[in-house]
């Protein structure tokens, strides 16, 4: 399928791994143009040569409001427009009870989560618009709709990123801007590597067994038994910025396996 996105450019955040970097190989192999950011800079850029094109990467730190006003300046004054923008980059953020966990755990996985997606939007919404057709996509999450206990501030921060992006997409699609939330579970990446690393230490099994147990105990909805692939996320993402997804707009997609037990968007 010609997903129509031959001369487009598009913006990644957190694309040093995971979603983030599946997701520029389908775009790149689309014939998009490629900003690619992250953090871990060596390993994109590294990475990023094994993608089609000539990808631009930038280190960039998505807690600092002006950070992303000049990542989205560069890529404009690089590429002369900016048509989609798909921000992946987050974190788990502290676990525990919720009436324990600090204000400061509350604090940082809001900013990095919630508030880097609205400063986002700030800075790259003008350029989205000035053609008439634009993408914006925000990584949330399972948890925005079906919480677990002991991640309160990733829960919030997700329930509130999809809140937010349903608001935006009220008038952005005024601009010919759509803006939508795709909502992963339990996707194979560093995040849940390190969840089911720790898990394993605790329960004193493989990472294997621990994996197991994992979707038998807390994840009964995924009767795959397995971990989505990054892959799988990516394909539902080059869609949703695609012509072909052109009467999409306001919505929270789900690739989770089934692990959302309730019909609830």
């Amino acid at each position: 399928m010609d997903l129509g996105l031959t001369g487009k450019v598009a913006l990644i955040t957190g694309a040093a791994n995971g979603i983030g970097f599946e997701t520029a190989r389908i775009l790149a192999e689309e014939g998009v143009t490629l900003v690619l950011s992250d953090l871990e800079i060596d390993a994109l850029e590294r990475d990023a040569r094994a993608l089609k094109g000539d990808p631009l990467c930038v280190a960039t730190d998505v807690t600092d409001p002006a950070a992303l006003d000049a990542l989205v300046k560069t890529a404009t004054d690089r590429f002369g427009q900016l048509d989609i923008v798909v921000h992946t980059a987050g974190v788990t953020g502290a676990k525990g009870h919720p009436l324990e966990l600090k204000d400061e755990d509350y604090e940082t996985c809001w900013t990095i989560n919630f508030m880097s997606s609205v400063r986002l939007a700030r800075a790259a919404m003008p350029e989205l618009r000035r053609n008439n057709w634009g993408r914006f996509i925000c990584i949330s999450s399972e948890n925005a709709v079906q919480p677990y206990w002991e991640e309160a501030v990733y829960n919030a921060s997700k329930a509130a990123l999809s809140a937010f992006i349903k608001n935006l997409s009220y008038d952005e699609a005024a601009h010919g801007v759509l803006c939508n939330t795709v909502s992963p579970a339990f996707v194979e990446s560093p995040m849940t590597d390190g969840m089911m690393e720790k898990r394993a230490e605790e329960l004193d099994v493989s990472v294997e067994e621990a994996i197991e147990s994992f979707l038998e105990e807390e994840r009964p909805g995924i009767v795959q038994k397995r971990r989505g692939k990054a892959q799988e996320v990516a394909s539902t993402i080059a869609f949703l910025v695609s012509e072909r997804a052109s009467y999409i707009n306001g919505s929270n997609v789900r690739v989770d396996g089934g692990a959302v037990l309730s019909v609830q968007n």
